[in-house]
């Protein structure tokens, strides 16, 4: 695999809250994509980047950003060729760190694909999904048609890690054959 034929892949752990379930599931993802040879795996934990409410005076869209927080969130991301979103769902809806997460960037976002590994109860997380697929069409961003669905996800928790299933497995090594393809093949936009 050459390096124009490699996609880096950012993993975003969106879930913030204490004792969350989403940073395990992202580790399992993240050591999924580690092992196949056209990405090279980047795991981002929104709670590492303490983001505040969003507090730029510039809109986004410009690129301009005032604070360090947002200078380093937009280096990581502006460091990937795509990005997946490993996400709960919370009221039908995204939790509000990723929609914050979302809003602080702008350039950082266009041309690059989307996609997403949700989890949560019976949904699996996927009315979160679709809601934020109407915010990364409005950043230019192109949301995948496959992804990850982890429905009752507290039944794969086990001391702490997620315990994927082989439908798991093979959805994840699926679903990372469209990212790459996407990523590498949007380059050209990017540039």
């Amino acid at each position: 695999m050459t390096e124009d034929t490699r996609a880096t892949l950012g993993i975003v752990v969106c879930s913030t809250r204490p004792g969350r379930v989403g940073k395990a599931v992202a580790e399992w993802f993240h050591d999924v994509a580690a092992d196949y040879d056209m990405v090279t795996a980047v795991l981002l934990d929104l709670q590492d980047f303490a983001l505040p409410l969003y507090d730029e005076a510039r809109h986004s869209r410009f690129g301009d950003y005032e604070h360090a927080h947002t200078k380093r969130w937009a280096k990581a991301i502006g460091t990937c060729d795509g990005v997946v979103f490993v996400t709960p769902e919370y009221n039908h809806g995204p939790p509000p760190s990723l929609v914050n997460a979302l809003t602080y960037l702008g350039p950082e976002w266009a041309c690059k694909p989307a996609g997403f590994v949700s989890y949560g109860g019976r949904s699996g997380g996927l009315r979160a999904v679709q809601v934020t697929k109407l915010i990364v069409n409005a950043l230019k961003m192109f949301p995948s048609k496959t992804g990850v669905v982890i429905p009752s996800v507290k039944t794969h928790i086990a001391e702490g890690r997620f315990v994927a299933t082989e439908e798991h497995q093979k959805e994840a090594v699926g679903f990372l054959k469209e990212m790459a393809t996407l990523s590498v093949g949007l380059r050209p936009l990017r540039q």
